[in-house]
């Protein structure tokens, strides 16, 4: 894989998927995990370029504290969040950071934030520009800049006033959650089983979840309450300074999602859904979420019931052109391993073009259908040779008490549904290096999308351990004999454990 970014960085920034996170400052669960700067920092190390902020007022409303609103979330300040983004944006890439701002403030804290903002970031910070209505800027435009994105403060207070109407719904429900239920209400899957977090978090996130609401709220006192809120709104113009820094006006899909994906004359540049939102717009309007994407931002973001800060499969997302596909980066589990490997692409950097057939239009009108059946383009050819270096990474007794290993490999193709496969490798016996020399033939139809997901596991009559994985994007894989490294359960690359490996296109 190229290591240099070698995609095309001067197209608007609407033809890239972005490295997003959702919830960039939990430490663990959604519910009752610690708030700080950390995972912040974490995430832009690693090349993430979207980080999200919920943003409330303290207790004495007069600070702005961060945290998921109306849970037992601890808090962190805003000015340490925003202090950690300035040191820490262009460390790995010097390509431009979102910032998704979720504002729960009066005019007079957005006040507060627009000077907090301006006077961290100083020349950092992106100021919109009356071209900017066309066509958003290009990352190679905005490198070393940081970019607000948020709903402008008129349409936060009407998205308000609607969201006290539908109060009954789910009272503890952030403005993302409850606005995606009002606009869709489509049973989902549940993709992910893995916890991201410890057993007492998932002990926490039982008992709270099973709470009746008002509880909840008695716990939380007028902490997190909006009514405070609502009585000031109309006695304060919102602070210009403000509206003025957001770069990438958002909206929710107040009178429907395909409403709001038809909308010709929309100002806003950033539609959010949920990952069942999309679900059910991919299910029922698959061409309008295309069309949308060629001109505007689309986030996508988990549902509210993935309390323990689980992901959904990316691939639904990116194979209808949403940009934002936000995630929870504190986890594991398989759909956040192919995030990480989605964003190896292109240097790590952070973005990554889009295929050319998600940006175009045909002569009259049409774009890329998601569920048409298409012809095989190429086929990957994979071949496992042997694996290595388990003995230096794991103590000796680390897979079996009394016996050197028993592993096997298995691969998957991740994609569009027609390309997705999953092979094994037979079971290598009592040893630390094993060697299977097996090959595996996978037809794809859409390689621009495709990840190849290898995990090694080491039998066991009870249950397999995991002994490391590696997902990689194959329009990066060059052809040849290869060194894969393996990596642990959140993505770090183990120091010894590599696999010897052979890719071959046809």
């Amino acid at each position: 894989m190229s290591i240099c970014v070698h995609h095309d960085m001067t197209a608007p920034l609407q033809h890239y998927f972005i490295y997003t996170g959702h919830n960039s400052y939990l430490t663990g669960n959604q519910l009752s995990s610690d708030s700080s700067e950390v995972p912040i920092i974490k995430a832009l190390e690693r090349g993430v370029r979207g980080i999200e902020l919920d943003i409330w007022p303290n207790n004495s409303k007069d600070g702005i504290h961060v945290l998921h609103g109306r849970t037992l979330t601890t808090p962190v300040t805003l000015h340490k969040c925003l202090k950690s983004i300035k040191e820490h944006a262009f460390v790995k890439s010097p390509y431009p950071v979102i910032i998704t701002l979720e504002d729960h403030l009066t005019p007079t804290l957005q006040a507060k934030v627009a000077e907090m903002v301006t006077s961290t970031f100083g020349d950092m910070l992106y100021y919109p520009k009356e071209s900017d209505k066309d066509a958003l800027p290009s990352p190679d435009a905005l490198k070393h800049q940081i970019i607000l994105s948020t709903k402008p403060p008129k349409e936060y207070l009407q998205s308000k006033n609607a969201g006290k109407e539908h109060a009954s719904v789910d009272k503890d429900s952030s403005s993302d959650e409850l606005e995606d239920r009002r606009s869709n209400s489509d049973q989902d899957d549940d993709y992910d089983r893995r916890c991201s977090v410890s057993d007492r978090y998932c002990a926490n996130e039982v008992s709270t979840s099973t709470r009746p609401t008002q509880q909840l709220s008695d716990l939380l006192g007028g902490y997190y309450e909006d009514e405070d809120i609502e009585d000031e709104k109309y006695e304060h113009k919102t602070h210009l300074e403000y509206k003025h820094l957001i770069a990438i006006h958002a909206s929710k899909p107040k009178n429907g999602t395909r409403k709001a994906l038809r909308d010709e004359h929309r100002k806003a540049k950033r539609l959010s859904l949920s990952e069942q939102a999309l679900q059910r717009a991919a299910n029922l309007y698959a061409l309008d979420i295309v069309r949308f994407t060629q001109k505007y931002i689309l986030r996508v973001f988990p549902k509210g019931t993935r309390v323990t800060s689980t992901n959904f499969r990316p691939l639904t997302a990116w194979m209808h052109g949403a940009q934002m596909v936000a995630f929870n980066m504190q986890g594991y589990g398989r759909s956040l391993w192919m995030m990480h490997g989605m964003f190896r692409s292109n240097g790590a950097c952070g973005y990554v073009r889009k295929p050319d057939f998600l940006l175009k239009t045909g002569p009259n009108g049409e774009v890329f259908d998601p569920k048409a059946t298409l012809p095989v383009k190429k086929t990957l050819k994979v071949k496992v040779y042997m694996g290595d270096g388990w003995r230096l990474d794991f103590s000796q007794t680390h897979f079996d008490a009394f016996s050197p290993p028993d592993f096997y490999t298995k691969i998957y193709m991740a994609g569009v549904p027609a390309d997705v496969a999953k092979k094994r490798t037979k079971v290598i016996g009592d040893d630390w290096t094993p060697v299977w020399n097996e090959e595996f033939t996978f037809p794809l139809r859409v390689p621009e999308l495709a990840l190849l997901e290898i995990v090694v596991q080491e039998y066991d009559v009870d249950k397999d351990d995991f002994a490391g994985q590696a997902c990689l994007p194959v329009s990066e894989l060059r052809p040849g004999i290869r060194v894969v490294p393996l990596h642990n359960k959140k993505g770090e690359k183990f120091k010894s454990v590599k696999l010897l490996m052979r890719f071959l296109f046809v």
